[in-house]
């Protein structure tokens, strides 16, 4: 799971500088593609992938041993968050691809946000695992909303002062 979560966090990163080296002339534009493309692609395969699917068969052996996790809702709401994640990777994929065709539909700012998606799934994914029903739902998903805007409002804050300089 970590290593599934460190490939998704750094393809973004990925993302975002070379969604900005299309703004440098042709001849470095096209270095610097090139060489986030390698990246992009090593990653993704060796790891990102690879780690998705020994997580998720880690996860279903788990409730193939404890099927009546099951019947928790801490769990089936942990569930809906997973295949959150699961559509999360697929859209990257989609980013890869998109990239290598040269289609950079989303600024660099959008790919810092939708960076941080996978750190709100993170943060709840782990909640869920760790609390389970120690504490009231209500609170649990009023903290990963209060974490949420909190995520997002250090983007737009480090946006203010990184387009100030």
């Amino acid at each position: 799971m970590v290593c599934w979560f460190a490939g998704l966090f750094y393809i973004v990163r990925l993302f975002i500088y070379h969604t900005e080296a299309q703004d440098k002339p042709e001849a470095e534009r096209k270095i610097l593609s090139d060489q986030f493309e390698i990246m992009e692609r090593r990653l993704w395969n060796v790891i990102t992938i690879p780690s998705m699917f020994l997580t998720i068969a880690a996860g279903i052996t788990m409730l193939c041993l404890f099927p009546t996790w099951l019947q928790q809702p801490w769990m089936n709401i942990k569930l809906a968050f997973v295949v959150g994640l699961i559509v999360y990777h697929f859209i990257c994929q989609n980013k890869i691809k998109q990239m290598r065709n040269g289609v950079f539909k989303w600024t660099s700012t959008q790919l810092r946000i939708w960076n941080e998606v996978s750190t709100i799934f993170l943060f709840a994914i782990v909640f869920l695992a760790v609390v389970k029903d120690a504490i009231s739902w209500v609170y649990g998903t009023v903290g990963i909303v209060v974490f949420s805007m909190i995520i997002m409002s250090g983007v737009k804050i480090y946006k203010y002062f990184r387009t100030k300089k």
